[in-house]
């Protein structure tokens, strides 16, 4: 199977979601109250579901893991490094720096599926669970310094908690029963086609009227460098197959749609990211079979 026959799926449906955004009038509640359907019961559903009945080689998946947090951390050092490239007003670089390596998990499980059925979305699933936390704590680190409730954050974050559930749920091993596992599958199965259709929806392709270097620059980290790190790593560390395919997929991910969110809530520049994300999804259709077809 082709990557573009792998990709389309996938891409045919956000832009399914950027058409169904624009010619109804479903209005913005609809597409809101859907996608805290997704973020707080079927994604969860997804993670927990593929993680509890998978088993893992933690050899070899411990460096594909490796492979996967060293990318975000990479993306994190590269992004803050803006901050002395670039002069930019404020509230811009803080805005947008996220973007460097948040990533869209609702792309990442789509593409994982279809790369490598079950156990592609598992180890997905495994490498979002560790990252999450990290680039969370990366994109609100301002919060850091004038809350402390991060960690409390994060103890209530859906897609960690489902996650970590799975996992041991898995390591203890036990056994969904066929009633749950069938239950689980429907959800997880729908989490990622109404998913992919959320993020077509909330494609935004204005609100860049001023640092365009800088934008280019997140936009180049994300969808360039980090691929570039993880699939140089990933050879050299020796993965093969569905991992390095799958470490690489996850490093040529675009932005999360929830920075934009972030950004709102912290009295940032919402329409720079807002352009960055939609931005990175619009161009990774691009830069995204390149990166897996030489990881094949």
């Amino acid at each position: 199977m082709s990557i573009a026959t792998i990709l389309f799926p996938d891409f045919a449906l956000i832009l399914l979601g950027f058409l169904l955004m624009r010619f109804t009038d479903w209005g913005t509640q609809f597409w809101s109250g859907l996608e805290k359907l997704i973020y707080y019961f079927l994604f969860p559903a997804l993670l927990f579901y593929s993680t509890a009945r998978t088993p893992f080689d933690f050899g070899s998946t411990g460096k594909m893991l490796q492979v996967a947090l060293i990318a975000v951390a990479c993306g994190i050092a590269l992004g803050w490094l803006a901050k002395l490239l670039f002069r930019s007003p404020p509230m811009m670089f803080e805005s947008g720096v996220q973007t460097a390596f948040r990533f869209n998990s609702y792309i990442a499980l789509a593409i994982a599926s279809r790369l490598g059925g079950e156990q592609g979305t598992s180890l997905m699933a495994l490498i979002i669970g560790f990252a999450v936390p990290i680039c969370n704590m990366a994109a609100v680190h301002a919060l850091v310094h004038r809350g402390g409730g991060l960690l409390k954050e994060l103890a209530k974050n859906p897609l960690l908690m489902a996650t970590a559930a799975g996992m041991a749920f898995n390591l203890l091993g036990f056994h969904l029963p066929e009633i749950i596992s069938a239950t689980l599958s429907r959800m997880a199965n729908a989490s990622i086609a109404v998913g992919l259709l959320t993020v077509g929806a909330g494609l935004r392709l204005s609100g860049l009227h001023e640092a365009k270097g800088l934008a280019v620059y997140f936009l180049a980290i994300k969808l360039l460098a980090l691929p570039a790190i993880g699939y140089f790593l990933g050879t050299w560390m020796g993965l093969q197959g569905l991992q390095l395919q799958i470490a690489v997929a996850f490093c040529a991910l675009p932005t999360a749609s929830s920075a934009y969110v972030l950004a709102a809530r912290m009295g940032g520049n919402g329409p720079f990211v807002a352009f960055l994300i939609s931005a990175g999804t619009v161009l990774s259709v691009f830069t995204m079979p390149i990166w897996l077809a030489l990881a094949r």
